[in-house]
């Protein structure tokens, strides 16, 4: 067999060919290492067909299900990039990130292809993975049927996903990795390490994933567990109880969540959470968002000192990682470095001792750029070639690192980034707004939730403008998640001379006055 199939989910498939690689309870379907391998190798060969040359761009829009794992796989053993697009995306957002990711073959299915652009379809090649496919598109399995799942593949460098995060002018930009050598198949690269050093898995391990498998961590945790030939578990869509059934049902030994589901797990009546028995669980891993201190404590005290959380970010310049019974010895931290070298520092690159705020640093991780803007990209690191995410955070004289205020701009919301000038630049094509500035407010179920500051043309009574009409404004051009749940008028917004929004301005009025506005 060609050199290009013999990767870790092929040497899976070989040692236990009708282990199964995904289940999804929730729909009953379940997939063998055996054939989700074929599947990969037949569309494999399908996307070479259809003339896609190493490091070429497809994108995937698509709910949970096993494709998701066949386009993956394909993708790897070809060379090409593959964007996982948020299926919650309304049609701008979603033509913009596939325009911008220069994608020449979308994947999707019957359901979601209506949310893209009609231009968007007409330009490039549809494939939808469930049905009959229309005139203008194409169904996987007409596209795979002249494939053989045998056939031998060219030897090409190794595909990846394209990831997506915030860019300057408010919207997202890709975050683009080099593609790894042919010869590189089957060697276990930083990130795999890193990867096998949080998860531990063993002979027996199987992996439940609860989270859209269209985010960065399901995705490639999920990825990283069939290499090594562990099974996953895959939620349709994220359900409190339907998880603990999940863990109970098929002996869930690992597992990954944000916080906000902790917190929709722990409201379950205690006989609902008491009904399953979570035995098998031994490593729960959580991140996306920080989790409040209260929280975490009462999920160790359920499940035992099985949760792990480590702090990170798609642009992969730096983690840390801490453990439960350290971090009831240092609660609210987020661990310790295990990749790349800690540094906090002030704003003139001076390095500040322990206790003092300052800028998160990593040095000696290896470097990225963010797709079509060097400005970003240089942003990003310092004069001395270190790379942060842009959060502010602090060390204890232990070295453990804890964040004292997120990336200055960034809400998370339901372990979701949500950028404010994405929706700043939304609200501002609004004919009767002037100015606005978006923050985010604290939230006991999402951990964070969107509130728009907006200066109105005139008086708002005047105008007719309400923040029931900006919400419904924002709904029709953005996700549901990025949008307002709370809006305020006001007669200015605080800028610096420059022009600047003063953001921290926002938080510290708002956040003490609105939070319970937004609650109630």
């Amino acid at each position: 067999m060609a050199e290009a199939q013999t990767d870790e989910l092929h040497a899976a498939a070989l040692r236990t060919p009708e282990k199964p690689a995904i289940i999804f309870p929730q729909s009953g379907i379940i997939e063998s290492f055996a054939a989700l391998d074929a599947g990969a190798s037949r569309l494999a060969q399908a996307l070479i067909g259809h003339g896609l040359e190493a490091g070429a761009m497809i994108a995937v829009l698509l709910e949970n299900r096993p494709e998701i794992f066949e386009i993956a796989w394909a993708a790897r053993r070809v060379g090409l990039y593959y964007a996982m697009l948020n299926t919650h995306l309304k049609p701008r957002e979603l033509g913009y990130l596939i325009e911008d990711s220069e994608a020449r073959l979308l994947i999707t299915s019957r359901a979601l292809l209506a949310a893209v652009p009609g231009e968007i379809r007409r330009r490039l090649t549809v494939v939808v993975v469930d049905g009959a496919a229309g005139a203008a598109e194409t169904s996987l399995a007409a596209l795979v049927a002249p494939f053989s799942a045998t056939a031998p593949l060219p030897e090409r460098p190794i595909g990846r996903e394209f990831l997506y995060s915030s860019g300057t002018s408010g919207r997202p930009k890709g975050i683009r990795f080099p593609l790894l050598a042919a010869d590189q198949r089957g060697v276990t690269q930083p990130g795999e390490k890193l990867l096998d050093h949080t998860l531990r898995f063993g002979p027996e391990s199987v992996y439940l994933s609860p989270a859209p498998l269209y985010h960065a961590a399901p995705h490639v945790y999920s990825l990283h567990s069939q290499a090594r030939g562990v099974s996953v578990v895959a939620l349709d869509k994220f359900d409190p109880e339907s998880a603990l059934a999940a863990i109970a049902r098929y002996r869930v030994t690992h597992s990954q969540w944000v916080p906000t589901m902790f917190i929709r797990m722990l409201a379950l009546p205690e006989t609902v959470r008491m009904r399953y028995d979570l035995a098998s669980h031994r490593r729960a891993v959580h991140a996306a968002a920080p989790c409040p201190i209260h929280v975490k404590e009462k999920m160790i005290a359920w499940w035992g000192p099985i949760l792990v959380e480590y702090y990170a970010g798609s642009e992969r310049i730096g983690t840390t990682l801490i453990e439960s019974e350290e971090w009831l010895a240092h609660k609210g931290a987020v661990g310790r470095p295990i990749y790349g070298k800690l540094h906090i520092l002030d704003e003139d690159g001076k390095a500040l001792p322990p206790g003092e705020v300052g800028g998160i640093w990593f040095e000696g991780t290896g470097g990225f750029a963010y797709h079509k803007d060097p400005e970003k990209t240089a942003a990003a690191y310092n004069a001395r070639g270190f790379a942060s995410y842009g959060d502010l955070g602090w060390l204890d004289e232990e070295g453990y690192l804890y964040l004292s205020d997120r990336r200055s701009d960034l809400i998370l919301s339901g372990g979701s980034n949500v950028y404010p000038a994405e929706i700043e630049s939304v609200l501002l094509e609004h004919p009767l707004i002037a100015d606005a500035g978006v923050v985010g407010l604290a939230d006991p179920d999402l951990g964070e939730i969107v509130l728009a500051v907006v200066q109105p043309v005139a008086a708002p009574e005047r105008i007719g403008l309400t923040p029931e009409a900006v919400i419904a404004f924002c709904r029709e051009r953005m996700a549901s998640l990025k949008c307002p749940r709370a809006v305020v008028f006001a007669e200015n917004l605080p800028r610096t001379p420059t022009g600047k929004l003063l953001r921290r301005e926002l938080k510290e009025k708002f956040r003490s006055e609105m939070a319970p506005a937004a609650g109630a």
